[in-house]
């Protein structure tokens, strides 16, 4: 037997991973048994309308997310104005709404019957059918709620972009003749062009994935069909294929942004003792700058958040009951648990790679770092067919030998929810226990063998303690994704157990939003955590790292 196949790490490293690998392998087996039936009349009906909705909704928050994006990390990096060290960490806020919530918080405020509306009509005596008001619950507002909550992606990536490039290249650029605008666009954009890249890839992913938005907006995406094939059609198969057919959408948007990047040959000597000096502007530029900064926080942030506390307390204290009590332990507890062994396989995964630098470990590990990338409703249709086929053979096997009924061991529990969510979370744990792992010279662990110890001892007495803020970050990180995850909560949660983010979903769907304020609030407080120390992260960068 060859020696990688004795090794226990390859052995405990690689089941998990093919185990985790096994229910998007069963989404695409399902294209094997194609229902015609089902999807002659899913062509004939609203299939053009799930793919052209899907791809308008991904590139449309691709470029506002990129506009948005690009634009604040451009001027934060490059001019001096008020409040420019607040607006660099308050435009990050945003991370913190799920795009779910400030859908239902502008559906409020711009609804006929909300505020805005309202006040409107007042002032000026008009009627109903008297103006135009743009239509919120459209394919358009959901493009806008999106990309307000996912513009920090594109943000973080070419703002480090931005700062990281020498000034010796902008005075090279000036000496040329250039004017700021062609130094923007001929050397400063096409530099960072790689993270601006990859930062809108993610936001279009986020995208592809979105189900609390597009169902509260009436807008038939993939996402929305695949419930209505699953529930209202009755198939599971046909269901199936249309996850098969998102997933390969998905594919296909990383490996154009990965071959996009590969073709960029831009190249610069960075000179990290020269910081690049920020541009003075003048007091009305200033005002302006200072303006247009502020608005992604003011629309994506700070108007959701009024409106739900505005909510919050018209409801009062008495919506905090002992069923709400039950809601906050419920959606902790699972996302604590759940974000332990997520973390802990990353841990195991992670490790095993650094011992064992060979195909069997890394291949299966990095098709399950793919898991990120695909949208939870997939994730959730996949685990529920894998567990309910094991569920099925085994009360089989049962029933044959002993005579008895296992039922539902698996699918309809808690472990389903925590599969799909190691598949769907577990490259966000992966990428920063590697980022730690790699920070660890090899020579601290041959001295550690060196002096007796075995691999285990080695990952418990020396790497955990030097990984401990790695691992923290992993934690919290992944406990507020969970806290967040609609649609695969939604599909595998257990009869009778709600959580915090489907509560607010069953409320804003029975239009009951000043109802659905106070889970809300409690999501966005409870995401606003990682979102700060992000924040303290990138300040302490900028105070360290060269330019910003």
């Amino acid at each position: 037997m060859p020696a990688v196949l004795r090794d226990g790490w390859t052995w405990a490293a690689s089941i998990p991973a093919l185990l985790l690998i096994l229910p998007i392998l069963t989404v695409f087996a399902s294209l094997l048994h194609i229902e015609w039936a089902v999807w002659r009349h899913l062509a004939d009906t609203v299939l053009s309308d799930y793919i052209s909705n899907t791809l308008l909704l991904a590139f449309g928050v691709g470029a506002g997310s990129l506009l948005i994006g690009t634009v604040l990390a451009w001027c934060t990096t490059q001019y001096d104005f008020p409040l420019r060290n607040s607006i660099a960490w308050l435009v990050l806020l945003p991370l913190a709404v799920p795009a779910y919530i400030i859908a239902y918080c502008y559906t409020g405020l711009l609804d006929f019957s909300g505020p805005l509306q309202t006040l409107l009509r007042e002032f000026f005596g008009w009627e109903s059918g008297d103006y135009w008001f743009p239509e919120i619950r459209s394919l358009g507002g959901a493009i806008i709620m999106l990309s307000l909550v996912l513009y920090p992606y594109v943000y973080i990536l070419s703002r480090t972009a931005f700062a990281e490039q020498s000034e010796s290249l902008l005075e090279a650029s000036r000496s040329l003749g250039r004017s700021p605008v062609q130094h923007f666009f001929k050397i400063a954009l096409p530099l960072a062009r790689p993270a601006i890249l990859t930062g809108t890839s993610l936001a279009m992913m986020e995208a592809f994935a979105d189900y609390g938005t597009v169902k509260y907006f009436g807008v038939n995406t993939f996402t929305t069909g695949i419930f209505r094939t699953w529930y209202g059609m009755g198939s599971e198969q046909a269901a199936a294929q249309l996850c098969a057919l998102l997933v390969s959408f998905v594919l296909v948007l990383i490996l154009v942004e990965k071959f996009s990047r590969r073709k960029i040959s831009y190249y610069y000597q960075g000179q990290r003792n020269v910081r690049p000096k920020r541009k003075q502007l003048s007091r009305l530029s200033s005002f302006v700058v200072t303006l247009l900064c502020l608005l992604p926080f003011i629309f994506g942030f700070l108007i959701p958040v009024v409106m739900l506390i505005s909510w919050a307390i018209e409801i009062g204290v008495e919506q905090m009951d002992q069923r709400f009590m039950h809601l906050l332990i419920n959606s902790f507890s699972l996302a604590a648990f759940a974000a332990i062994c997520v973390v802990s396989l990353a841990l195991l995964f992670s490790y095993a790679k650094r011992l064992r630098k060979n195909l069997t470990i890394s291949l299966p590990i990095d098709l399950v770092s793919l898991g990120y990338a695909v949208p939870g409703t997939v994730i959730a249709v996949s685990v529920l067919l894998t567990l309910t086929s094991l569920d099925k053979k085994l009360d089989a096997v049962l029933q044959d030998w002993w005579g008895i009924s296992s039922g539902l061991l698996f699918s309809g529990t808690l472990f389903a929810l925590i599969l799909a969510y190691a598949v769907r979370f577990l490259a966000v744990a992966l990428h920063n226990i590697d980022s730690g792992l790699g920070r660890i010279k090899p020579s601290m662990d041959q001295a550690a063998r060196s002096l007796g110890a075995n691999r285990h001892r080695v990952l418990l007495r020396v790497h955990l303690p030097i990984l401990r803020a790695s691992v923290l970050s992993a934690l919290l990180l992944v406990f507020v994704d969970i806290v967040k995850e609609l649609p695969a909560t939604l599909i595998l949660r257990p009869y009778n157990f709600n959580t915090l983010a489907v509560r607010t979903y069953e409320l804003a769907s029975d239009e009951r939003l000043t109802d659905a304020a106070l889970p809300a609030l409690a999501i966005v407080l409870v995401s606003l955590l990682p979102v700060i120390l992000l924040t303290r992260a990138i300040q302490k960068e900028s105070n360290t790292g060269g330019g910003q």
